[in-house]
């Protein structure tokens, strides 16, 4: 083999040798690694019933690389290897503000909306209206011509379509103008490395300016927190370079413990919207307030919302009806002294 190398070399041709493990070495000769100028290490490992493959630059000689596993994708189209494992804070900040897709919640995030490229969490317990208020983001993005992308991780995009039909928007005219496209599946069908290869090539492909994960808290189902956390920070940095907007739901036990239980993805967030849903008088009655909003000026009040046959509708801080906003900088002592309950 040593001579079979050096021929290869006076010969000026590249080689490309493939070889299986040995025990306790990375090939069963154990000589290949180390004649060798580049040597790539695959692993394919299976956690809890999910396989997932990864791919180590051991080591190339006379080259600065990365030292770090990636995960790689084998599909129809080839073999894909995720570009990152860690990237440097270096996102672009456009000034530009992008409708939530309700005059009132605009109205709420300093009149003008999210920042294009931000990432935003809806999080808070069943039945709030999490999903429903990503779905007026898509629809209004999709009325102004930009192409969205939407993972959904719960429920099948005929079901969503159907049931958001009941509250006004109907999303079916995106889907067959090429406006809108969805990726359903399971959380448990791929560990989260496959997950991450898998939206960072349909992000690719499609290359839309808006994208909702919906809900992102399903795939603790195969992962730990930190597991989850490290997918979900990759997977928004990749977002953030490509100036995406990104919207996360995130499902919650309640309004009590919200902070606690959102702390692995939290700090990552420029505006987090808390939504939830009370008893008062007999009656379930929802809310919502912006809890932070990095960069702008945004209400501190906690208000009342209604589904109606025409989308989702907002009332002022008395839960009367629509009134001015009560904005205040959103790193007022006030904004942060004041807490609002249902």
């Amino acid at each position: 083999m040593r001579r079979l190398f050096r021929w290869l070399k006076d010969k000026g041709v590249t080689a490309v040798i493939t070889g299986e493990r040995g025990e306790g070495l990375l090939t069963k000769q154990g000589l290949e690694e180390y004649v060798s100028d580049a040597v790539i290490l695959l692993d394919h490992r299976v956690h809890d019933q999910v396989s997932t493959r990864r791919l180590r630059v051991v080591k190339y000689r006379g080259s600065h690389h990365g030292t770090n596993e990636y995960p790689f994708l084998i599909d129809a189209s080839g073999l894909s290897v995720l570009p990152v494992s860690s990237m440097a804070l270096a996102h672009h900040a456009p000034l530009d503000r992008i409708s939530a897709g309700i005059p009132r919640l605009d109205a709420m995030l300093g009149g003008k909306g999210y920042y294009r490229g931000s990432t935003v969490l809806l999080s808070g317990g069943a039945g709030t209206g999490k999903t429903s208020l990503a779905v007026h983001f898509l629809d209004a993005a999709c009325r102004r011509g930009e192409r969205c992308l939407c993972f959904l991780f719960e429920e099948s995009p005929q079901q969503l379509i159907r049931n958001m039909r009941s509250i006004g928007v109907d999303l079916e005219p995106w889907v067959a103008a090429g406006l809108l496209q969805f990726h359903a599946d399971r959380p448990s069908r791929y560990g989260l490395e496959t997950h991450l290869a898998t939206m960072h090539q349909i992000v690719a492909n499609f290359r839309p300016s808006v994208v909702v994960l919906d809900p992102v808290t399903n795939l603790m189902t195969v992962g730990t927190f930190s597991d989850v956390q490290a997918m979900l920070t990759r997977m928004i940095d990749h977002l953030k370079t490509e100036d995406i907007t990104a919207v996360l739901t995130s499902l919650t036990p309640g309004l009590t413990n919200v902070e606690r239980t959102e702390t692995t993805i939290s700090s990552l967030m420029d505006t987090w919207i808390v939504l939830a849903n009370d008893e008062v008088d007999g009656h379930h009655r929802r809310g919502l307030y912006v809890l932070k909003s990095r960069g702008m000026r945004h209400s501190n009040e906690l208000r009342e919302f209604v589904f109606t046959d025409a989308g989702l509708e907002i009332f002022d801080g008395n839960g009367i009806s629509p009134g001015p906003s009560n904005d205040q900088p959103h790193g007022s002592q006030e904004g942060r002294d004041r807490h609002a309950v249902v």
